[in-house]
């Protein structure tokens, strides 16, 4: 069976790390209570956050790497190597649990501080703690602030019908997946949570921007040229995201909010992020959208100096992320004790961003000495692809030279034989055969 699979050309896209990287900054920033710094994220100019790009890239930044070694190795392999990456994930997630708790735990007793307890929801590990350790490792407890990468390892989990339908049906996927998060909101479907409640990122409903950017990857930006480009669409963008950003504006300005329609107010406040209300999709939708259109692969901005770090960070997502997690809590605890002045907001802010870019650097430069440098090539047809070659790059083989606006690729299917498909300028179109024929 052939299907068309869209992916970037050859080369790894550095908008994706620079993104995954400022959301990572800004989750890592937004969890410092009362920290001067929040005012420069997203979510103080908008409906949507850090968490909903978060999402967005992983769907969008997986999907594109398994899709092509789902055509490259077969659906049996591609499926182990996902159900891989969910065990990495959920070891990541038990091992933040732990020392986040044991940290936490530790420093509301050593300063005799229960309400610290209280607000990070671990007090009840004092009362019962052979349950509430049994609910974390079954993602039912989450202290505060582990609530994103449950929700991560759950919509990773149900990749494999998402990504195969993917291949065959894109439309459909994105409907299926629209059809559910209408149900959840309109049928309260949800995940309970320990001891009492339900999951903070309600799965059934944020697994619609995980298969957005899934559909984005797959094919979807480029069917939705015409409307990004479109100068309608430019304007009518423009409108939501000053609107999105009154409406945000007045829940914190209450001489703004005074000027706004009670009735409208109350509409957009207070913001459903657990069920992921539809005006934050539209608002990150546009944001998507615009960003494809002012910011092309070859963005020349991608190499400034000043946004290295933050690429790194994002070319080291989970590292940094888990790491940023445990640091925003120990900024909290020393402005708690210490000075709560800006300065000290700013100091222990930028002393975690720091450390976050550490650890990325030096996650990179061990996976450097650890792996050498593959130059990806066409391959023979009576030879096996590399599999270092099927890592977080897509495996296609290197392109032949075309004219301006179109090139060709050989692209090697699952049968091993090279087929030859034309080229837009930003994107590879792949004709490929997915699970036999």
């Amino acid at each position: 069976m052939h299907h068309r699979i869209i992916c970037p050309t050859r080369g790894r896209d550095l908008r994706l790390d620079l993104f995954r990287g400022i959301a990572n900054c800004a989750i890592f920033v937004d969890h410092i209570p009362n920290n001067i710094l929040t005012w420069l994220t997203i979510r103080n100019y908008g409906f949507s956050d850090a968490a909903d790009l978060f999402v967005f890239i992983s769907g969008y930044a997986t999907s594109l790497v398994f899709a092509n070694m789902l055509a490259e190795r077969g659906f049996a392999i591609a499926v182990v190597r996902m159900m891989k990456r969910v065990w990495q994930l959920y070891t990541a997630q038990v091992l933040l649990f732990v020392v986040y708790v044991v940290a936490i735990g530790y420093v509301a007793q050593r300063y005799d501080n229960l309400d610290l307890a209280n607000e990070f929801n671990i007090a009840g590990l004092i009362g019962n703690p052979v349950d509430t350790l049994a609910q974390g490792l079954l993602l039912r407890f989450k202290p505060l602030n582990l609530d994103i990468l449950p929700l991560y390892i759950v919509l990773m989990a149900f990749l494999p019908p998402v990504l195969w339908l993917m291949l065959r049906a894109p439309d459909l996927a994105m409907g299926a997946s629209l059809l559910l998060y209408l149900a959840a909101r309109h049928f309260g479907w949800n995940l309970s949570a320990y001891p009492a409640g339900v999951w903070y990122f309600n799965p059934f409903a944020w697994q619609l921007l995980f298969v957005f950017g899934s559909w984005f990857a797959i094919g979807g930006a480029r069917k939705s040229r015409r409307v990004i480009r479109s100068r309608s669409f430019l304007y009518f963008g423009a409108a939501c995201l000053i609107f999105s950003l009154a409406m945000t504006t007045a829940g914190r300005v209450p001489e703004l909010a005074d000027v706004i329609p009670r009735w409208l107010f109350e509409v957009f406040s207070p913001n459903d992020k657990t069920n992921l209300a539809p005006y934050r999709v539209v608002h990150f939708v546009i944001i998507a959208f615009l960003v494809t259109r002012f910011v092309p692969r070859n963005w020349k901005g991608l190499k400034l100096k000043i946004l290295q770090p933050v690429i790194t960070c994002g070319q080291q997502s989970l590292k940094v992320f888990c790491v940023g997690l445990f640091l925003s809590f120990a900024a909290h605890f020393v402005l708690e004790i210490g000075s709560k002045s800006v300065w000290a907001q700013m100091l222990v802010s930028v002393v975690g961003l720091s450390l976050m870019s550490a650890v990325a650097y030096f996650a990179s430069w061990s996976k450097r000495i650890e792996k050498p440098q593959i130059d990806l090539v066409p391959q023979r047809e009576d030879q096996e692809p590399n599999s270092a070659e099927l890592g977080p790059e897509p495996f296609c083989a290197r392109p032949s030279a075309g004219s301006e606006h179109a090139k060709d690729m050989t692209f090697f299917s699952a049968t091993g034989q090279p087929q030859i498909s034309p080229l837009c300028p930003e994107y590879e179109t792949v004709s490929t055969t997915v699970g036999g024929r």
